[in-house]
């Protein structure tokens, strides 16, 4: 990617559509708009006539310019609305990478630009990337929240108590016969470095709601062969997803459907049923369904109850509902099921709905909340307490400054803003060391 270059993209949908959208940032920005389109006005929407390199009209749409460093990219930024055909986008996409120095963008190489000029940090470009592809109310609630730097702001945060601990500490070592320098303050950075290990430790136990709101709550269907399972999921799915027949052993793998229950993601799973007389291609399907409910958020298991037949026990630590299904020919009494359904009638479905729909929430908590989002800041973040429990523990002031460096270093990682030089800043603003 070379930085120099300006690039230029549809930044709208798939066409056709009713109005298509082209983006430009660089430093060539201004002199495209004012070439095709005319001298427009700062952060104003014109109307102007778009034209080609022979002076043909390419199509009638409009115009604004942003320029840098107010600008998405932090460069002249442009955009071009014009009809939403493919022949009109392809048209003014085809112009402009004539100019000289203007290519097409790379996949996100505006939100790129964007990080490298200082407009987002790492998280904060991660959680955009979140809510581009939000499909849920929660999903577009938490990627919202962190997209406006709560989440940075967090870890930006404990960042700053760990580079003030560390220049605390390194002050006392250093400069401890100076005067502006305080005394021991040793209890006051430990007591708070302790406190910041349970912080991190319990956000750190919210990564668990944060992947059920970014990749759905995981709800696994199991039971005996015949015994609704598929018949379910297709009542769920409202089509026919899974083939459903008399025979046993119909379904062979995992079939999934994907919901949205109250603004949360909810991936319904249809298993082959389980039973232990089966051919080799069925046993492979079992022992998947087998697997993914020991790692799954619900199972409902599903008996027949006009003919129940059990399947053992289920290894997983998942929450369990037993289901009885066939309710409008069953003969086993409601009592011994958590729910009861008829998938050919309908009945007791919203009530099953509404019970997966209460657990979700409650598996996912409050979509506002600031969670760790990434695998990545889960990972850094360990690493994090890992440091400051090996500070500490440690005896040498300047090992246990050391492993706060460190710390710190990860945190800065988390947000792409590691920077040697906030050390200094904090020592010379708090200690008046170069007096």
């Amino acid at each position: 990617m070379n930085k120099k270059d300006s690039i230029v993209a549809l930044s709208s949908g798939r066409l056709p559509a009713g109005v298509a959208v082209i983006r430009m940032s660089g430093p060539r920005t201004r002199f495209v708009v004012e070439t095709i389109a005319g001298t427009v006005k700062d952060r104003f929407t014109t109307l102007r006539k778009l034209r080609a390199a022979d002076g043909s009209i390419i199509d009638q749409g409009l115009v604004l310019f942003f320029p840098g460093p107010g600008s998405f990219t932090g460069e002249d930024v442009a955009e071009f609305q014009v009809h939403g055909s493919r022949a009109v986008a392809a048209k003014i996409l085809e112009t402009i990478t004539q100019f000289e120095g203007v290519r097409h963008a790379e996949p996100g190489e505006f939100t790129r630009r964007a990080f490298l000029n200082g407009k987002f940090d790492l998280v904060e470009t991660e959680a955009l990337a979140d809510l581009v592809n939000a499909e849920t109310e929660a999903q577009r609630r938490f990627a919202l929240r962190n997209a406006e730097g709560a989440q940075s702001a967090l870890y930006s945060s404990w960042r700053r108590r760990l580079i003030h601990a560390r220049a605390m500490i390194e002050a006392e070592i250093d400069f401890a016969d100076e005067e502006d320098v305080p005394g021991s303050v040793s209890d006051a950075v430990w007591s708070d470095v302790a406190a910041m290990i349970g912080e991190i430790g319990q956000h750190i136990d919210g990564f668990k709601a944060a992947e059920i709101i970014r990749d759905g709550f995981e709800v696994v269907i199991l039971g005996a062969p015949n015994a609704g399972k598929s018949s379910l999921f297709n009542a769920l799915a409202r089509r026919e997803a899974a083939i459903v027949t008399d025979e046993p052993g119909t379904t062979r793998d995992l079939l999934e459907v994907v919901m949205d229950l109250n603004g949360l993601k909810v991936r319904i799973v249809d298993t082959a049923g389980l039973r232990d007389a089966a051919g080799k291609v069925e046993s492979i399907g079992i022992e998947r369904a087998r697997a993914k409910a020991g790692d799954t958020d619900l199972i409902l298991l599903l008996e027949d109850m006009a003919d129940p037949v059990p399947v053992g026990e289920v290894a997983s630590e998942a929450p369990l509902l037993r289901v009885g299904t066939k309710s409008d020919i069953g003969t086993v009494g409601p009592d011994a099921y958590d729910l009861v359904i008829s998938a050919r009638e309908g009945t007791g479905l919203g009530s099953l709905l509404d019970e997966i729909g209460t657990r979700a929430a409650r598996a996912a908590g409050d979509a506002s909340e600031v969670l760790p989002s990434r695998l990545r800041h889960v990972e850094l973040l360990k690493e994090t307490t890992g440091f400051l429990r090996a500070a500490l523990s440690g005896h040498s002031q300047e090992l246990r400054a050391e492993e706060l460096r460190l710390a710190a270093d990860r945190l800065g990682r988390i947000i792409g803003a590691v920077d040697v030089e906030d050390l200094l800043d904090v020592i010379f603003s708090q200690f008046c060391i170069g007096k």
